[in-house]
């Protein structure tokens, strides 16, 4: 055998491993993506069903914010109905109420004159409040027209 034909026979057995390894690295390549592909099967069963679930929770969440949204402007459109009928009950019956309070402590302090419960000194005193009551009455009604608050307010200040 010369020294050809042994360097031919090394290169054929070379090259016979080396498509042996090739083919090795091929085989296993070929599982490893028959594998890729049924993860990838699997994952997009599986996906398709979560997105459809995650639109329909999308979905029913804009539903919830729509009624949200309906029920604050009904509390907000209540909120104001009970301001305006506050305002309104404080308007017809804020003049009429200071009146009668008035009307009744001057009455319970004229009964307690005429039972003689009172002394002269709280005469005095008690005229000085029926006094800046009834100024308080009169400035009440000839202001304008603020609130009962604004009334108790003007009537405190004396």
């Amino acid at each position: 055998m010369s020294v050809g034909e042994l360097a031919g026979l090394l290169v054929a057995v070379f090259w016979a491993v080396l498509v042996t390894l090739l083919a090795v690295v091929l085989v296993r390549l070929a599982r490893v993506l028959k594998e890729a592909t049924a993860l990838v099967s699997a994952v997009t069963e599986q996906a398709v069903p979560l997105l459809a679930e995650a639109g329909a929770a999308v979905r029913s969440a804009n539903e919830q914010l729509e009624r949200v949204d309906e029920i604050t402007a009904n509390v907000q459109d209540a909120a104001a109905n009970a301001n305006a009928l506050s305002s309104t009950v404080a308007a017809t019956f804020g003049g009429p109420l200071v009146k009668v309070a008035a009307f009744s402590y001057g009455v319970r302090k004229a009964v307690a004159r005429h039972n003689g419960a009172a002394a002269l000194p709280q005469q005095q005193s008690e005229r000085e409040a029926l006094a800046r009551l009834v100024r308080a009455e009169v400035r009440a009604a000839t202001a304008p027209r603020g609130g009962l608050l604004a009334r108790v307010r003007r009537a405190v200040r004396g």
